[in-house]
């Protein structure tokens, strides 16, 4: 990868020497869907910077449970992730790959030498925390104050907006998973949105209407 590649990819960097300073530190990953890149526990030792794809990010309890938090998409990084290597504090977080994904690594060391020399690499990170702060306040916002039926449909949008497409291949499970309640409660919400006809229920498969963000807003 060329330095105009990467700052194609990273419009936010345009400072020549850290789009040099990136490639030569940084390793380029390419990771499969379903690939678990950090989990709970254990110590992060790089910074990712998702070029192409998207991670999920997921907050595990005690019990394993598991809530949806927010997605990594091309030119982002984590603010869990950052602050976990800040501090030398293992994992708090699970992050699994979404779609195929490119990354480029960079290491905790790195990160930290970054910091100090470039102004436009500290406004990123700066950015990202406040991004993404934001994105865990609605997260938190959603399981305290709004119905499952409110979540679970934003939740579609969510994904519809995503994948950029109207079909869905997920489980009820897994969609439970991600909101922190039981299969049952998912399949009986997703039955009464089929028995309106918003979407259409298939083996591990939801057909989604065009229209079905303007449905739900109504």
């Amino acid at each position: 990868m060329t330095t105009e590649e990467l700052k194609n990819a990273l419009p936010n960097f345009t400072d020549p020497k850290l789009l040099e300073a990136i490639l030569e530190k940084g390793q380029i990953l390419k990771l499969e869907p379903g690939k678990i890149l950090m989990e709970p526990g254990k110590f992060i030792k790089m910074v990712p910077i998702v070029l192409e794809g998207s991670i999920k990010i997921m907050r595990m309890d005690e019990d394993g449970k598991e809530l949806f938090l927010y997605y990594l998409d091309a030119g982002e990084t984590c603010a869990l992730s950052l602050t976990c290597c800040s501090a030398s504090k293992p994992s708090e977080i699970k992050a699994i790959v979404e779609d195929p994904t490119t990354l480029i690594s960079i290491p905790v060391a790195v990160h930290e030498q970054l910091s100090d020399e470039f102004k436009q690499w500290k406004d990123f990170v700066s950015s990202t925390y406040q991004s993404r702060f934001q994105e865990m306040l609605i997260a938190l916002d959603a399981v305290a104050f709004k119905r499952m039926d409110e979540r679970l449909m934003r939740y579609i949008v969510t994904k519809m907006k995503q994948h950029k497409t109207n079909e869905l291949n997920t489980t009820h499970q897994e969609i439970a998973n991600e909101l922190g309640t039981s299969r049952e409660v998912i399949s009986r919400l997703l039955k009464q949105l089929e028995k309106k006809k918003w979407i259409e229920l298939g083996r591990n498969v939801i057909y989604i209407r065009d229209d079905f963000e303007e449905l739900i807003s109504k």
